[in-house]
């Protein structure tokens, strides 16, 4: 199983494809895994790294708080590792701002970036989430923190589908089984980086290409996040999906994949 050493720890990745690379840094609570369905139509055009961010998966999982820019410093180790010296990156949630902080701190590195319901700081709501997610991880077994979170991501549409509720169901079962499954203190130091966050005054700098995306009705990182990011961003895209919440890039899989393929391709 693949690792690298970046940053002080040991990052573990899949890649899928050949071309030239997409780095999919993935949201809180998931390893990278969680592309699949995504890389499936991605990698038949670019070669597709999926790693486990730090705190989660096959990575190390060290104990405090770590900080977006200290994930930004481990991507950055981990395409030098690889030989990469520039990217697309395509971050979703806490990857998104990863993102953020590694076009900022290694502007070299990105060639363009997807910047998936994204924020530049947290207001009291985004905060109290974050904690509150701590607080469930700690009390609630696996598939019950699993079906917590299922509920904060998908939206009405996702969930009065049958064959996309039958998903749901599927994932919590899984969850009990998961010989993976998160330690709390990674998720803890997961949720600081994305509480402290904060970019705001920074955007103006990115020079990379960029795509904002996410749903006009997620409850998780709501619009104004979004739309304060693309802003921010000179000359930065923008567009929301009526209907879809945080998980909208599943909810639209259908027109997401080819979406995001042909912004890449383009940038």
């Amino acid at each position: 199983m693949p690792h690298v050493d970046t940053n002080g720890i040991k990052i573990y990745y899949e890649e899928r494809g050949s071309g030239d690379p997409v780095i999919l840094i993935m949201g809180i609570t998931a390893n990278g895994a969680v592309w699949e369905a995504h890389a499936d139509d991605w990698s038949q055009h670019f070669r597709c790294i999926m790693p486990d961010n730090r705190g989660v998966g096959l990575s190390d999982k060290p104990a405090g708080d770590y900080s977006s820019e200290m994930f930004a410093d481990d991507y950055a180790g981990l395409m030098d590792a690889l030989g990469i010296e520039s990217a697309r990156i395509v971050g979703v949630s806490m990857g998104s701002i990863i993102a953020q902080q590694l076009a900022l701190r290694h502007p070299q590195k990105v060639r363009s970036a997807v910047l998936m319901c994204p924020w530049a700081r947290c207001d009291r709501y985004a905060k109290s989430i974050f904690k509150h997610m701590a607080d469930c991880k700690a009390r609630l077994t696996p598939s019950e923190f699993m079906e917590w979170i299922q509920l904060l991501i998908f939206t009405k549409p996702f969930w009065d589908n049958d064959d996309a509720y039958q998903s749901l169901l599927d994932g919590r079962a899984a969850a009990d089984t998961n010989s993976l499954v998160q330690p709390l203190h990674g998720l803890k130091g997961q949720a600081a980086a994305c509480v402290n966050h904060d970019t705001l005054a920074q955007l103006g700098q990115i020079k990379a290409p960029c795509l904002v995306i996410g749903g006009k009705d997620d409850i998780f990182t709501p619009r104004w996040m979004a739309e304060e990011v693309a802003a921010g961003i000179p000359n930065c895209d923008l567009h929301l999906y009526d209907n879809a919440g945080h998980a909208f890039h599943w909810e639209v899989m259908a027109d997401f994949n080819p979406r995001i393929r042909e912004w890449l391709q383009a940038h």
